[in-house]
């Protein structure tokens, strides 16, 4: 089963479009192993979920233990739920093979996300593995995504966004249907326009928590005709629910309030 596959199927068995962001902090984190804490945190969560989104930033500032914890934990999921490895790699085609390799083959993630400025043949090593999700930066939700991803430039259907002319692009590239994009819940316009530009492609859209972007407008805007195909990450607000003993009770408690918050939008948004 294909990585799109089983996020539709595990969306569908936990009625969630939530995707946990485990970044792991030790300066909000209690008092126990990068490991422990994750295990703990998937074993509050994993019904409430349609995916897991390790950002390797975390992982590769704690060194070695910190990349044995990030393999331990994706070990832990065991392909109950699709887990993103949150990388953002893209580098010429060498470079970018060794990347997919260590993203796919070793840590075994079922999907990561990737940076597309180098051109389709940076891209092409994750793309050739047809069972993995490929979800490709498009329009970010950082303040400073403006200085590049708004830039108007020339296209074959004429100037258009960056931005817009990257989530073009991956129409054509996304053959296999594995292909999808990031897209920021912070600029809720943008958004818009890209699910109107890719009607049937999978979105996975952070920003709604400690960034402030607006879930209403997210969960109008982003899921397809038929309320799939879109994920909302949320990592600090759920995680960090709580610092103490009970920091597992109050991340699912955290967790299964947005799922319902989103599901009751999507429960209450126009039809098409």
């Amino acid at each position: 089963m294909g990585f799109t596959d089983s996020l539709l199927r595990t969306a569908q068995k936990n009625q969630s479009l939530v995707c946990l962001g485990l970044d792991p902090d030790p300066q909000l984190m209690p008092r126990i192993g990068v490991f422990e804490f994750n295990k703990a945190i998937i074993d509050a969560t994993s019904d409430l979920v349609c995916a897991y989104k390790p950002n390797l930033a975390f992982y590769e500032a704690l060194g070695i233990d910190g990349l044995v914890a990030l393999q331990k934990t994706v070990e832990h999921i065991g392909g109950k739920v699709p887990v993103i490895g949150d990388a953002k790699r893209g580098d010429v085609g060498n470079t970018s093979r060794a990347y997919a390799r260590a993203l796919f083959d070793v840590f075994g993630f079922d999907a990561a996300t990737v940076n597309p400025y180098l051109g389709f043949d940076s891209l092409e090593p994750f793309l050739s593995y047809k069972d993995k999700g490929v979800f490709i930066i498009c329009r970010t939700s950082n303040a400073g995504a403006a200085d590049f991803q708004d830039l108007s430039c020339s296209s074959p259907h004429g100037p258009h966004r960056l931005y817009k002319i990257v989530a073009e692009k991956a129409q054509e590239w996304n053959r296999e249907d594995n292909i999808g994009l990031v897209v920021g819940a912070t600029y809720p316009e943008e958004l818009l326009s890209v699910r109107q530009a890719c009607p049937r492609m999978t979105l996975l859209i952070p920003g709604i928590g400690a960034q402030g972007g607006s879930l209403d407008l997210a969960v109008r805007y982003g899921p397809d005709a038929n309320g799939q195909r879109a994920i909302f990450a949320s990592s600090r607000q759920i995680l960090y629910a709580s610092s103490g003993s009970d920091f597992e009770r109050a991340a699912r408690e955290a967790a299964d309030h947005l799922r319902r918050q989103i599901n009751s939008i999507l429960s209450n948004r126009p039809a098409g």
